[in-house]
């Protein structure tokens, strides 16, 4: 009889072991992305971020482990080749990638077309589709929708787990529309300048008045004309507030804020502070609205 027992628990150790070892893996680009991922897969699958926190996708190299994880996941999530321009020759003969910029489904935004834009020694026009759609809650919900199906394809088992954590991500979002709503539809007519011009669906979802931007490309310093541009503006009190980004040094905020009454206020676009846990896409949008929030009342 005890023979008998040990030879059942080993039996189960290895069906245990097996299930797994054959667990489906998604692997994200970004970390917002992620955020939303995790939800959509909770008690189905794991997920893994490939970009480590703080790290640009604008001029990544892959490294060895992360071609590793390319290929061992199961599905790939990425924002598209406007973002992680380095992913787009590994990815193409991939089946099972999954690029949000490329799904009609999702409401993209695009950059004013021909906007000239001036990097100090030169300027060029800056313009298509612009791919921090994580930022916006709507197109976040769009991209859920997106992600779960393709969940469910490769994935066709848990069809219905992955069904029943979309319903609940797209039910907490909504939520936590309505609440940023309330926050900050009295700060609609206060004017602010952010670091990078990235929080373009952030602020047409919530109608937030944003006058400019230091830079189009983080990794890029900002213009010397772009620079006194506004400065002039906030010397005019225009401005309420200016951002800078955890990521980046304040130096060239504070040096254009100096003098004037114009509060410096931090937001973060990467979550580089968010805890990838549940509920964390909720919270990283109710820290963006506590700090538009907190700098422009």
């Amino acid at each position: 009889m005890r023979r008998l027992f040990l030879c059942l628990c080993s039996v189960a150790l290895l069906f245990s072991s097996t299930l797994s070892a054959s667990e489906f893996k998604v692997v994200t680009t970004v970390k917002p992305l992620n955020l939303i991922v995790q939800e959509l897969t909770d008690g189905v699958a794991t997920t893994e971020t490939l970009l480590p926190p703080g790290t640009s996708p604008h001029d990544y190299a892959l490294r060895p482990s992360d071609v590793k994880k390319l290929r061992d996941a199961d599905l790939v999530v990425w924002v598209g080749p406007e973002l992680e321009m380095f992913l787009s020759k590994v990815l193409d003969a991939k089946g099972n990638s999954l690029a949000l910029t490329e799904q009609h489904t999702i409401d993209l935004r695009s950059y004013e077309e021909g906007a000239e834009i001036d990097h100090g020694d030169h300027s060029h026009s800056h313009d298509g589709v612009d791919p921090h759609l994580w930022l916006g809650p709507k197109q976040a919900i769009q991209a859920a929708k997106v992600i779960s199906e393709a969940l469910i394809k490769f994935d066709p088992l848990h069809k219905n787990k992955y069904e029943d954590n979309l319903s609940r991500f797209v039910s907490e979002v909504e939520l936590a529309i309505e609440e940023l709503n309330t926050e900050l539809k009295p700060l609609a007519s206060r004017g602010y300048y952010v670091f990078h011009d990235g929080y373009g669906y952030f602020e047409a979802q919530f109608g937030l008045n944003n006058l400019g931007h230091f830079t189009v490309d983080p990794d890029r310093r900002p213009g010397a004309k772009t620079l006194v541009s506004i400065r002039r503006a906030l010397q005019d009190k225009q401005a309420q507030c200016v951002f800078s980004e955890p990521q980046f040094s304040p130096a060239v905020v504070k040096s254009v804020v100096s003098g004037t009454e114009v509060n410096i206020g931090t937001l973060d676009p990467m979550a580089t502070e968010i805890a990838e846990e549940k509920g964390g896409y909720v919270r990283f949008l109710q820290e963006l609205g506590q700090s538009f929030t907190k700098c422009l009342k």
